[in-house]
């Protein structure tokens, strides 16, 4: 794996009543901002040793003194919505002469390396790879080149989206490669997966 390539990660900023607002509210509001640092801290873990330029891409303002200070180039999202967002910071990053971008949130406590080295194997020979998540959406996207309209036309946050995406690939002739299916952490009863992640790891959490 060359270093490179160009790892987006796409971030809240936390901020209790901001984050997790769907699972805010069923377990309330300092249960949710709890779970997100988790999957922050996860997210941290995950991509901090691959050997990628890492460049987070936060919602609201770029932040200091926070957990990607080391390691981690930081940027703004910009755009009237996700997909306008995840348009523009593949254009900005590919187009400083990246061969290869992939980009993720910060909602997968699945995620290990190991699916990121696939997902950047897979642009070897794909113009596309996507990771599937079992709500219907995709928890990471990857191209070689800008690939607009892969971002329009899409109603974000339903269980369409990654079907949605992969039909427009097909009909634009877009060879893609697909990463195994993970979970999100969107909803209460999505909290178990986190739970079963962070005790995989041998991390305790408090707020169970």
């Amino acid at each position: 794996m060359k270093p490179s390539d160009a790892l987006i990660i796409f971030a809240r900023n936390p901020v209790r009543g901001k984050v997790k607002t769907r699972l805010a509210a069923t377990v309330g509001t300092e249960t949710a901002y709890e779970a997100y640092k988790c999957l922050l801290a996860h997210t941290h873990r995950a991509t901090q040793n691959y050997p990628a330029d890492k460049i987070v891409y936060y919602a609201d303002h770029v932040a200091s003194g926070d957990l990607w200070d080391k390691g981690y180039r930081k940027a703004l999202q910009r755009g009237a919505d996700l997909g306008e967002r995840m348009q523009h910071a593949f254009a900005e990053v590919l187009g400083k002469g990246y061969p290869k971008a992939v980009l993720i949130g910060t909602d997968c406590p699945s995620l290990h390396e190991s699916i990121l080295r696939e997902a950047f194997e897979g642009l070897e020979n794909h113009d596309v790879v996507i990771g599937p998540a079992y709500d219907g959406g995709y928890y990471l996207i990857g191209m070689r080149a800008p690939r607009p309209s892969l971002f329009q036309g899409i109603a974000w946050s339903t269980a369409t989206v990654f079907k949605k995406t992969t039909a427009i690939c097909r009909q634009s002739g877009l060879r893609y490669a697909v990463l195994p299916q993970l979970h999100d952490i969107d909803e209460e009863k999505d909290l178990v997966h986190l739970w079963s992640a962070l005790s995989s790891q041998h991390i305790t959490s408090p707020y169970r």
